[in-house]
């Protein structure tokens, strides 16, 4: 596939004002669809595990954060980014996107393959990163049975270019349908490898320190438990770069296990399931839903 993709870049959402601003996707679009899916932290996992497969993005990571000394911040970090480009207003996604960029724009790597330093703003890096993940949150709601059809797929495919637009991408440059994300697979899959740092991070993944002193409770086997999920849903080339059997039964036990979850998160009560830039955004939606 060329940089180049072919599907269309969609219009920008309209800037609205107060109660009136949805921000960049809104209450119709497939985007708010897959992420009112409170399942979706397992993707997030999932993509983590397909981003370190990556050679140059790992060291970058690795080189350029504290992940293991405080990963449950980093975590909500990056989930309050998400939470904010997907529901908050048009000039909290822009402002959002602004600290991003102007953050990985002071960053720099060293290649552990070349000894090249890297800006970690490279376009390359930027695509592998965004790709992994909308690709992982689309395929994990589907797999965990949000009702979904290819063309809802491709929808959001290229409603995330406007999220990839936010990090400092040309939109014409992300993959926008389900063929071309395939395809961008495929032309990144002889790039990929199981490097030291890959390894380091599946291990530190599979059991990170957990916080309020949970480690040495139930919720130590939970977390594992989920955190297995998260890399069986990956696809099965990407587990055989990771030295372990990518087949269908594989395949089967993941969609089982993150179905169960989806149910068991949906009896939550409502506080549990979604955060407050969630509840912010179902609030500007009932507003506006009134002045009409």
């Amino acid at each position: 596939m060329s940089e180049r993709t072919t599907a269309a870049v969609p219009p920008a959402a309209p800037e609205l004002t107060g109660t009136g601003d949805l921000g960049l996707f809104g209450p119709g679009s497939v985007t708010w669809r897959v992420h009112s899916e409170p399942v979706l932290w397992v993707a997030g996992v999932r993509s983590l595990f397909l981003q370190a497969l990556h050679p140059r993005a790992i060291a970058g990571v690795v080189q350029n954060s504290s992940y293991k000394v405080e990963p449950w911040s980093r975590l909500l970090r990056t989930a309050d980014y998400v939470g904010t480009v997907i529901f908050g207003t048009t000039q909290q996604a822009a402002a959002a996107g602004r600290r991003i960029r102007g953050i990985h724009a002071r960053m720099r790597g060293v290649d552990p393959r070349s000894g090249e330093t890297f800006r970690i703003d490279e376009p390359e890096l930027l695509r592998w990163v965004h790709v992994t993940e909308v690709e992982s949150f689309v395929s994990t709601a589907r797999r965990a049975g949000l009702e979904l059809t290819d063309a809802d797929v491709d929808g959001y495919y290229t409603e995330q270019r406007r999220a990839a637009e936010l990090v400092g991408l040309d939109p014409s440059t992300v993959p926008g349908t389900r063929a071309e994300v395939a395809a961008y697979y495929r032309r990144l899959r002889p790039q990929l490898a199981l490097t030291r740092e890959a390894l380091d991070t599946l291990f530190f993944l599979m059991a990170p320190p957990l916080p309020w002193h949970l480690g040495l409770t139930p919720a130590r086997l939970v977390y594992t438990g989920l955190a297995a999920t998260a890399f069986a849903l990956q696809p099965g080339w990407a587990r055989r770069v990771y030295g372990t059997l990518g087949l269908p039964t594989t395949d089967l036990s993941a969609s089982v296990s993150v179905r169960g979850l989806r149910l068991a998160t949906r009896l939550l009560p409502e506080r549990f399931q979604h955060g407050p830039i969630y509840r912010d955004a179902m609030a500007r939606v009932a507003a506006r839903s009134a002045e009409s």
